[in-house]
């Protein structure tokens, strides 16, 4: 199952108690105090792995504590630090204070560590509190409380391209037409109720790009509609944008102008993000092909169940994401 979104309560530990102690060995009946400090609270730290891919653990799992530090103890013994506890989540994920609204980190890339909870500070024994003019202080400190705080984690995909379009547009049959991915199709709406990834090979140059096929979209999902903005928020980081359009409809740019709002509405930056137009379904067109105005974008026409235009659209996609590479990373 794909879980993309996860609130959790994370709460660092506290700190260990200071000891209120006094020396007493045999000869020496006023030792002087000898309590030692408690031990820090253990931190919260989060961290991006490359080998998971959704936030399932997450979200059965809504609480994450990390250990108290250990009490001071007599003969100026400090309390040990408590544990700190890492959560591992997918490369992609950004958390946010649900409380504030603020982004608290974004792990972006495998490898990306972040401390999201700090522990609590050890409470300071007696022994701290000697003077020459106070000599048996009976004071100590309690330990400070670790960091608390409510998350929100969303995953966010890491791919080179994201394609997208409206329902039963042959999102799913392209990608599996130029990938490994086997998504689930079918004639109705809403097939793909989840992302799904595939990988385009270039043998000749020994590389490859990472697809995403996206659920549909319709007009007002970023109010909610459909599937809503669930997914949109995938499309961030994407290099590039793969529209697929069906041919077939009574009018392809209006549906364009659907999309390309949605995705403005969602996120103005994703309007200067680089597309290529795909329209698919040719082979129902028999051959007549309509004029139509896509503002001068670059549009593939492509039958993704026969194959045909695929190797010319694969090429116009490796170009496109060839000069975005030789300008700067088009991820946000």
């Amino acid at each position: 199952m794909f879980v993309d979104q996860a609130d959790i309560l994370v709460i660092a530990g506290s700190g260990g108690k200071g000891c209120i102690s006094f020396r007493r060995e045999k000869f020496i009946p006023k030792g002087g105090p000898d309590g030692g400090d408690g031990g820090r609270g253990g931190d919260i730290f989060f961290q991006a792995e490359h080998n998971l891919a959704t936030l399932m653990d997450l979200k059965h799992r809504r609480e994450y504590r990390a250990e108290n530090g250990g009490d001071g103890q007599g003969s100026n013994r400090n309390g040990r630090k408590g544990k700190s506890l890492v959560v591992k989540v997918p490369a992609g994920t950004v958390l946010f204070d649900l409380e504030t609204k603020s982004q608290v980190c974004d792990l972006s890339f495998p490898g990306a560590r972040a401390l999201v909870a700090q522990g609590g500070r050890g409470g300071r024994g007696n022994a701290r509190f000697a003077t020459p003019t106070r000599r048996t202080p009976r004071i100590a400190e309690k330990g400070e409380p670790g960091v608390r705080c409510k998350l929100r984690l969303e995953l966010r995909l890491i791919a080179d391209v994201g394609i997208i379009g409206l329902p039963n547009c042959g999102k799913s049959t392209l990608l599996k037409a130029v990938s490994s991915s086997r998504p689930k199709i079918a004639s109705y709406p809403f097939t793909t109720l989840y992302p799904n990834l595939g990988l385009l090979y270039d043998d000749s140059h020994a590389r490859a790009l990472i697809l995403a096929d996206l659920p549909g979209i319709i007009e007002g999902a970023h109010q909610g509609k459909g599937l809503g903005d669930r997914f949109l928020r995938h499309i961030a980081r994407t290099r590039l944008l793969l529209v697929v359009l069906d041919s077939t409809n009574p009018d392809p740019v209006s549906d364009y102008r659907i999309l390309l709002k949605e995705l403005v509405f969602y996120d103005p930056k994703l309007r200067e993000k680089p597309r290529l137009l795909v329209l698919n379904k040719t082979d129902l067109l028999r051959g007549r092909r309509r004029k139509m105005n896509f503002g001068g974008e670059p549009v593939s026409w492509i039958s993704a169940l026969t194959g045909k235009g695929l190797e010319e659209m694969v090429s116009r996609l490796w170009s496109l994401i060839n000069g975005i590479s030789g300008k700067t990373d088009g991820r946000e």
